[in-house]
């Protein structure tokens, strides 16, 4: 028994060191607790099982059971990421919206002015929850143009474990609500593997959607790896839906486990495309906007100047060339746009109003004092992927259709609405981004990388609504949490060792507002789009703005120029010419910085890094020209399901069914571009929509009796390149009943989230199925055969 004691004693010994106490956020790095034990090598480490030879049980003390807890005092994380909100947005920051969560978090807590991301949302997302560069994760660019070049595959390596995991295994319960984007797109099936998934990457919950956007009204949502319906209500929004999820969660989380902390990753779909509100919210911003976004631009420098954030004397940087003077607007382009801009206005508050809702929970627990909430508002610049006039249908971009304002015009009072899919013009994303120049995708300038941030914690920032401008990206978020929870970066996790964290922890700042900057270098590049920054100096090229498709010269041609933003806040005094070896100095800084975080070669391209083929990352389908697809399935990305663009092909199945069978037998897309086999009231039929502009039905005269039959679809492509037409015929038992020309198809996809399914058109319809798309009798099986 004395041996046994011994044990015991040694393991509560052990024990004891899980839990530490933690005050106040220390400046050097952390590697073990006080207690001496070692958090570097996750998953912590279980004591040895003893061994007995007592054959009672009642003889015997057991021993106590193992639990890894979090360190003693370490607080509740939230970290909120908007999607698509520049840094002249909120009026957080100097913008025209109204954000009262945002601006009363920046009252409690801390503003940072000068906190960058890396342009495009995938790689930002991924680096906000490693701690380390886009391109260390493998995500140069959005995980839909991943490429077979390090840095470039979409795939995060192994030597690089996301927060959420590194919380989780020291004892946090770990959420994530709303946008993911990190998962390889020939990953998102059932098919995996699904180690990129959020709930194979750290998270215990996830709610939301995996892709790049999703629908407001009708989103694809996953509740963990599980594809659920969207709820009945005919007053849904995804916005709201996720932070009813996330109040539940931390509910229920703090109700069973009131002293384990919680990690929650909250982030809207907006104020990404599709710009989806309530009405009620746009009304608010009637004739706010018409004085057009040349004066807005002025405007929100000046208030900027006002709130402290923007130093004195600083210029509005020069708005780039292909953006139209409002004045020359003609009064059709200035409604239209007008229009857009409310609608906009209205998304990013109602997002600010949903954030409130759940920080008022986080209040209503009891829990906000030591909850420190890190607000970053935008993944990147406001986007100009409207291009210049905006667009009622986003997906007509990925087509080559160019939206006119008088077609544009028919939709304005409908603006926003689930009868729209809509983005805003391109000198609304040049405003939203002001004082700088450019916008999302443009990695090179501040317009594209630099958001507002705020950080709130009661229990850990003594300084209330102070600004901070010491030079912050997000790389340097998990960094920040791991210090303030007194948690250490890993070196091993499940033995696989990891590479060293490339942030640097902002905690620094946190209460000295002259704190030296200690994130001295780092570089930026999207799409060729790339710069450097070094103690304030920032070299750069502009390669390629968002609203075109080819670069404005080769990566060798580039121009580049050189700013100091210590003095020049916007980067609009290009001092290039002036410091010609200053400029040379940063560009072989750019090239070291690039080599080391395989960066090199830059891939330019990117409408070609859409296509799985060119660029030899895998797809599901791969080199298969036929497919046998069962009811059931469904929610099949591109990457997923048999490509039919450009193409003939023929889809056969076998159906039984009773009266009047109705509903979808096999459909791609929805309302905003789709095809779709199915039956209506018994009548065989196939109908090709083509971005939601026009539609083309070919429909059986006779309807089935009940009974069991072969239907075949078969459509004959014209060929002679991308999007022609072609010949669809039906056929019922080997005789055709039905022949119709469709004139034109889509070469682009049809929707990010509206996908293929099997028995069912889940969220919009590609056409109209009656009282529901649901297949009411039984499907055998569907095969599809892809034409060479």
């Amino acid at each position: 028994m004395k041996k046994v004691a011994i044990n015991i004693f040694m393991l509560l010994g052990f024990l004891s060191t899980v839990a530490f106490q933690t005050k106040k956020p220390e400046q050097t790095a952390i590697s073990k607790s006080p207690d001496g034990i070692d958090r570097t090598s996750l998953p912590i480490k279980e004591p040895t099982r003893l061994k007995y030879k007592e054959l009672d049980a009642r003889n015997v003390t057991p021993p106590p059971r193992f639990e890894v807890k979090a360190p003693e005092g370490a607080p509740n994380v939230i970290v909120v990421l908007i999607d698509d909100m520049g840094f002249g947005v909120s009026e957080t920051f100097g913008g025209p919206i109204s954000t009262p969560t945002l601006d009363q978090l920046g009252k409690n807590g801390l503003k940072f002015n000068r906190f960058h991301t890396t342009a495009v949302c995938s790689p930002t997302r991924v680096a906000v929850l490693t701690g380390y560069n886009h391109h260390s994760n493998n995500m140069g660019a959005i995980t839909e143009t991943a490429t077979l070049f390090p840095g470039n595959t979409g795939v995060r390596p192994q030597t690089i474990t996301p927060m959420a995991e590194v919380l989780r295994l020291n004892g946090y319960n770990t959420a994530a609500f709303g946008k993911y984007h990190e998962t390889p797109p020939w990953e998102i099936s059932i098919a995996g593997p699904q180690d990129r998934w959020p709930t194979r990457s750290g998270f215990e919950k996830f709610y939301g959607f995996i892709g790049g956007e999703t629908n407001q009204w009708s989103p694809l949502i996953y509740d963990g790896v599980t594809l659920v319906e969207t709820p009945e209500d005919p007053n849904y929004h995804f916005t709201n839906d996720m932070t009813n999820q996330a109040i539940s969660w931390v509910r229920f989380q703090k109700a069973l486990s009131p002293d384990k902390p919680f990690f929650m990753y909250f982030a809207p779909g907006a104020t990404h495309a599709p710009h989806h509100v309530p009405k009620e919210w746009i009304e608010k911003y009637k004739g706010k906007f018409e004085q057009g976004w040349d004066i807005l631009r002025e405007e929100t420098l000046a208030r900027q100047i006002k709130l402290g954030l923007v130093p004195p004397g600083t210029k509005l940087a020069p708005k780039p060339a292909d953006i139209k003077d409002w004045d020359s607007l003609s009064p059709d382009e200035k409604k239209l746009f007008t229009r857009q801009m409310e609608v906009y206005a209205g998304f990013a508050e109602q997002t600010d109003y949903e954030v409130g809702r759940l920080i008022s929970t986080i209040e209503e627990l009891g829990v906000m004092d030591n909850t420190i909430i890190v607000f970053i508002a935008g993944d990147n610049g406001a986007s100009a992927e409207g291009q210049m006039n905006g667009m009622y249908q986003e997906m007509t971009y990925f087509s080559g259709v160019a939206e006119t304002v008088p077609d544009m015009l028919k939709h304005y009072d409908e603006w926003g609405s689930e009868s729209t899919y809509p983005h805003f013009s391109a000198g609304w994303a040049v405003a939203m981004d002001a004082p700088f120049s450019y916008t999302k995708q443009v990695a090179s300038d501040f317009g594209g990388t630099r958001n507002g941030m705020v950080i709130q914690w009661p229990a850990g920032i003594k300084a209330k609504g102070e600004i901070r401008s010491q030079f912050g990206h997000v790389i340097d978020i998990a960094p920040t949490v791991y210090e303030v929870a007194k948690i250490p970066a890993p070196t091993t996790v499940n033995g696989i060792k990891q590479d060293p964290i490339e942030g640097t922890s902002l905690a620094y700042t946190f209460d000295n507002v002259n704190a030296p900057e200690q994130h001295k270098v780092q570089y930026f590049e999207m799409f060729g789009n790339r710069g450097v920054y070094q103690d304030g100096w920032m070299a750069r090229t502009i390669h390629r703005p968002a609203w075109i498709q080819k670069p404005l010269n080769t990566l060798q041609e580039d121009k580049w120029e050189l700013f100091n933003s210590n003095e020049d806040f916007s980067l609009a005094n290009d001092l290039a010419a002036k410091n010609p070896d200053k400029l040379k100095e940063m560009q072989a800084l750019f090239m070291a910085e690039a080599e080391k975080y395989h960066v090199l070669p830059i891939d330019d391209r990117v409408l070609e890094r859409t296509n799985a083929e060119l660029m030899g990352r895998p797809t599901v389908m791969g080199n298969r020209t036929s497919v046998t697809y069962g009811e059931g399935m469904k929610g099949m990305g591109i990457d997923i399901f048999i490509d039919l663009r450009s193409k003939g092909y023929t889809i056969t199945t076998e159906i039984a069914i009773d009266a009047k069978g109705n509903g979808v037998i096999v459909c791609q897309g929805g309302q905003f571009g789709g095809l779709s086999l199915y039956l209506k009231e018994g009548k065989p039929a196939f109908s090709y929509n083509y971005l939601g502009l026009e539609s083309t039905h070919i429909i059986a005269n006779q309807p089935l009796k009940p009974g069991n039959y072969k239907l075949v679809y078969d459509f004959k492509y014209d060929g002679g390149g991308m999007g022609k037409g072609g010949v669809g015929t039906i056929f019922v038992n080997d005789k055709m009943v039905v022949e119709k020309r469709i004139e034109k198809t889509q070469p682009g996809i049809f929707s990010v989230d509206d996908l293929a399914d099997i028995g069912v058109d889940d969220g919009t319809h590609v056409a109209d199925y009656g009282a529901s798309s649901k297949f009411n009798g039984k499907i055998e099986y569907v095969t599809i055969e892809r034409k060479k």
